[in-house]
């Protein structure tokens, strides 16, 4: 007879799996003392962005004489009426208006303009596309071209007009960047596929690309629209007609030749960074996969 020679059995362990047991074996042994410097960390960061958020709440809910006789502390009275006028006085009603239009036009073409930029570079559907990627880069580090740009939108007839103001807020910035590294995570051979199946290349890029790439470009939006709402050197530049003033402008509505309204623009500040907080709290989970994606694979 034939003696059989045991063998053991081979187990098949899923690496996902592991590297996750791996990650939590590391994080139950992560000494005591540097999980308090990493709470204490993190509790300053917390205090140095908290703390200016209720110093102008405070503010904003004192009436001028308490605030002349005690700027630093805190109020007594709440005066929520402060909101009120601060709404009335700045005209808030129609510059809010035209701040939402001008963020909303500007980052929408931002974004897309970014994304006809990278998809092909990324994809290698141009030549020479990293020499155009180093340009692209290269080009955010020239000096201001402020005057240049003032003479171009004066010869283009578009000083003073909401459309010459959205056109020159949507220049694409650092978001091309953003993108082609997130299309490098995205397989190449969607595409491919794509193409076999008689897709075109703009069905593509908008059908198939663009919803697996959602996070980046919510990511991108943010950060433009961001720069677009807290805007004052552009308005003040271009654009001189009251009617076409962004929210940003209705802050000068307290500032004097001899004193200013500090409590009531505390409460115009407030009521101008109360949407982009807004807009960030529903949308920081994009904002976040978006801003660590590709760190992984």
């Amino acid at each position: 007879m034939s003696q059989k020679t045991l063998q053991p059995e081979k187990l098949s362990v899923d690496p996902t799996l592991a590297l996750s047991a791996g990650i939590e074996g590391r994080r139950r042994f992560v000494p005591a003392p540097y999980k308090v410097i990493s709470y204490i960390i993190v509790l300053v960061f917390a205090i140095l962005y908290i703390v200016p958020l209720l110093y102008l709440l405070n503010v904003a809910l004192k009436s001028p004489e308490e605030f002349l006789n005690d700027p630093v502390g805190i109020t007594k009275s709440l005066n929520w009426g402060n909101f009120g006028e601060a709404w009335d006085q700045a005209h808030f009603a129609s510059y809010l208006l035209n701040s939402v239009i001008y963020t909303a036009a500007s980052t929408f073409l931002h974004v897309l303009f970014a994304l006809m930029v990278a998809y092909p570079i990324a994809r290698g559907f141009v030549k020479w596309g990293g020499f155009l990627s180093t340009l692209f880069l290269a080009s955010l580090f020239l000096p201001n071209n402020l005057i240049p740009q003032f003479q171009l939108v004066k010869a283009l007839n578009l000083y003073n007009t909401q459309i010459g103001y959205i056109l020159l807020t949507s220049s694409v910035g650092l978001a091309p960047f953003l993108i082609m590294g997130y299309l490098k995570t995205v397989p190449k051979e969607l595409d491919e596929a794509a193409a076999i199946d008689g897709c075109g290349y703009f069905r593509c890029m908008f059908t198939i690309i663009t919803p697996l790439i959602k996070p980046i470009l919510i990511t991108a939006a943010i950060l433009h629209a961001i720069g677009v709402w807290n805007d004052i050197i552009g308005p003040t530049i271009y654009l001189t007609n009251p009617d076409y003033f962004p929210i940003s402008l209705g802050l000068n509505a307290f500032k004097g030749e001899y004193s200013s309204n500090i409590t009531g623009m505390g409460a115009a500040t407030l009521i101008a960074i109360a949407p982009l907080i807004v807009v960030y709290l529903f949308c920081q989970k994009y904002f976040i996969e978006g801003a660590v994606a590709g760190a992984v694979k």
